[in-house]
């Protein structure tokens, strides 16, 4: 299958450092220790509004 050709797995290795940034720069630099909220959908609406926070940083530093 593709996830074991060594493009896939080179897709897999990279992934991990990919994501670890993102969370590390969320958690460390975004100080998002804990949700305030309990419930699932109000955990949903939270993470999405720090994504949606990462990803605006992220574009207003790439102008």
């Amino acid at each position: 299958t593709l996830l074991t050709s060594e493009q896939g797995i080179a897709k897999r290795k990279q992934r991990c450092w990919d994501v670890e940034a993102v969370f590390g720069n969320i958690k460390h630099n975004m100080n998002f220790k804990r949700f305030m909220l309990r419930g699932i959908d109000k955990v949903n609406v939270e993470i999405g509004l720090v994504a949606m926070a990462h990803n605006l940083k992220k574009y207003s530093l790439a102008l």
